[in-house]
């Protein structure tokens, strides 16, 4: 029945203005506001010609899974990067994942990608990922 339907994405955030300032200026990435609608939206523009769209929302809780992964080519270079623009990624040294000093979780022998995940000003989880 979808086969042939756009989808897209969304979340909520609690700070419509700091999500546009970090999606396009710490991010980089091609973010419009929409000023027609009831509620300002944004709408996040994604390589590949897919989007994501943010909304307010009072009382927001910010997931506890990731809601936007990344794929790169160099996990390094994506953190060292990001790092520069101010984001600060995760580190989990308890369960099964854990991380580097420089918050990079690798499955060096296995067939998983290495991934390092950082928050949004909201709080929501996003994710650079390099597969294999």
């Amino acid at each position: 029945m979808f086969k042939d339907v756009a989808a897209f994405s969304s979340f909520a955030v609690d700070d419509v203005p700091k999500a546009k300032e970090f999606y396009g200026q710490a991010l980089g990435l091609e973010v419009t506001q929409r000023e027609d609608m009831p509620m300002p939206l944004l709408n996040i523009r994604l390589a590949g010609g897919g989007r994501v769209m943010v909304y307010p929302k009072d009382n927001h809780t910010p997931a506890d899974f990731t809601v936007l992964n990344f794929s790169v080519d160099n996990i390094e270079e994506a953190v060292d990067e990001l790092t520069k623009h101010g984001v600060q990624f995760e580190h989990y040294s308890e369960g099964p994942i854990k991380t580097d000093a420089k918050g990079i979780a690798r499955d060096e022998d296995g067939p998983g990608p290495s991934i390092a995940w950082f928050k949004d000003p909201a709080g929501n989880i996003l994710a650079v990922m390099q597969e294999k």
